[in-house]
């Protein structure tokens, strides 16, 4: 499969990249992206909620009343979980959500996910460039002249570059990454993957078989 490279204007270059069978073409595993997704959103947890327990609430260290005689049921603690101000039962605790996947699944992850959008035409391939200083106008421009700017928009560039990056932090639904560092889940949460030519050619070279 080839796609015409486009200019930052919107208009072809008159050059043609490859997208690589192995990578954009292959029978996608959804299963194996359900996985990566999981993973991912469940490695993002900070899993840092706790609650107190009977034993670590204030007070309580003392029997409120005689066990007898006072007609009332029996306490051994105002700080029970049933009393008002007493501990949580069963509450959570911190915890690791981290979950790992084999090597081989990542990488087939990621390739399911981008024939998806390969099948679906949701790729687009702009020739390389960079700012010279962070201008927000200026990346939307390019957006607008690519016909994506109403849709979100995963954006993988050749290298980290900090003025591309800066230029779209804070445009919703418009992701910025440096190619080949983005996940499963990037490409499954974009509407449209728009590569820069040397972006794509690092894809085609990391995720090939």
């Amino acid at each position: 499969m080839e796609l015409e490279v486009l200019k930052i204007d919107g208009t072809p270059s008159g050059e043609k990249v490859e997208l690589r069978p192995d990578v954009f073409e292959i029978e996608p595993n959804d299963h194996v992206i359900y996985l990566a997704v999981k993973a991912y959103l469940a490695n993002q947890r900070q899993g840092t909620h706790a609650v107190k327990n009977r034993s670590a609430v204030r007070g309580g260290g003392r029997k409120p009343f005689r066990q007898k005689g006072t007609g009332r049921a029996r306490q051994g603690t105002i700080r029970a979980p049933h009393m008002v101000g007493g501990g949580r039962a069963f509450g959570p605790t911190p915890r690791d959500y981290r979950q790992d996947l084999p090597k081989k699944v990542r990488k087939l992850a990621r390739k399911s996910a981008l024939a998806h959008k390969a099948r679906r035409g949701k790729i687009v391939v702009v020739e390389d460039f960079s700012f010279d200083e962070p201008k927000t106008r200026r990346f939307l421009d390019v957006l607008q002249n690519l016909n994506v700017n109403d849709r979100k928009v995963l954006f993988v560039s050749s290298q980290y570059d900090l003025n591309l990056f800066k230029s779209a932090r804070n445009v919703p639904y418009k992701q910025v990454l440096p190619a080949p560092q983005f996940s499963t889940y990037d490409v499954v949460n974009a509407q449209v993957v728009v590569f820069q030519k040397g972006a794509l050619e690092k894809v085609n070279e990391v995720l090939g078989s």
